[in-house]
């Protein structure tokens, strides 16, 4: 074999071997529900702008988002409930996303439905409710109703759990129920369940397409000031828009409104997972409002960004 045709082999194995390793370029993701539908989106519009570019997202909740990227299994953990110290010690570098809410949700062919759009729920009544002391839907509204109170939980660590127990003053651990996996199960259980009680992120209570809450699950209000009746200024469940408006002005309390993380391990070091969070926080912001999020300020998206360099 002479040079030249030796040289031309090298080169030709270099080109093939560059356009296969840009091709396999992947950001592997997991964690919170909460995250994964505006994750999905992300993903989407940042592998229009990267082709080739592959990733993959799973659930699982933010347990196992925190987990799996502080071991190593995955580059990015979907959060949506605050970083615990240890966690930081163990090497866990978050960024400020965006932000959503955590509600209540019941069915609406509960026979209570009405006055529970009339009088909301204060902590101290969802604290008695997901600490099993009411038995009956009449036991809450002081009445006759003998049917029993089916209260739903989630049976898997997540952010939504322990953003709404934090509401309470309680922990995830603490909340009794039948416990259900991920945001999709804990909604379709109460759908199904005439009886039923539950929570879910914002993203699950209300259909994106039509912007309204889904199908027989209704949006339990929040009875901010406690006076045993929903006022006006604290009605603002009616659709989505009307939510992201309430989160984005803090008429909705927080918890259970709350920021959404990314986590990596330590300060992230891979080119491509850098330009991803980097698009996020920039050009991805525009994407937030339309699938249910509230972008963060562009005062927050500079303070993030700053964690990249």
């Amino acid at each position: 074999m002479n040079f030249r045709k030796l040289t031309y082999l090298t080169l030709l194995l270099l080109t093939i071997y560059s356009c296969s390793n840009k091709n396999s370029e992947k950001i592997q993701i997991s964690g919170a529900f909460a995250l994964y539908p505006m994750m999905v989106k992300w993903a989407e519009e940042f592998k229009h702008e990267n082709p080739g570019v592959k990733i993959d997202i799973s659930g699982g909740g933010a347990g196992k988002g925190m987990t799996d990227v502080l071991s190593g299994m995955v580059d990015i953990g979907m959060i949506s409930r605050e970083i615990h110290d240890e966690e930081i010690k163990k090497g866990a570098y978050a960024f400020t996303v965006a932000r959503d809410a955590v509600v209540a949700t019941m069915n609406t062919q509960n026979p209570e439905w009405s006055e529970m759009k009339k009088k909301g729920l204060s902590s101290e009544k969802a604290s008695k409710i997901w600490n099993a002391e009411y038995k009956t839907w009449g036991e809450i509204f002081n009445n006759t109703n003998q049917n029993p109170l089916n209260v739903y939980t989630r049976s898997d660590a997540c952010g939504a759990g322990e953003t709404w127990a934090a509401w309470m003053g309680e922990k995830q651990e603490d909340l009794k129920g039948r416990g259900v996996f991920g945001d999709p199960g804990i909604a379709s259980a109460v759908q199904k369940d005439v009886n039923g009680i539950g929570y879910n992120n914002i993203a699950y209570a209300y259909d994106i397409k039509t912007m309204k809450p889904q199908e027989n699950l209704g949006i339990i209000p929040i009875d901010i000031n406690k006076n045993g009746n929903l006022e006006g200024d604290e009605d603002f469940y009616k659709d989505m828009g009307s939510m992201i408006q309430a989160i984005s002005n803090h008429k909705y309390p927080s918890p259970p409104a709350r920021n959404l993380y990314l986590v990596t391990k330590n300060k992230p070091t891979n080119p491509l997972v850098i330009k991803f969070i980097e698009f996020i926080l920039t050009k991805g912001q525009g994407y937030t409002t339309e699938n249910g999020f509230i972008k963060i300020s562009p005062e927050t998206a500079k303070e993030e960004l700053k964690k990249l360099n």
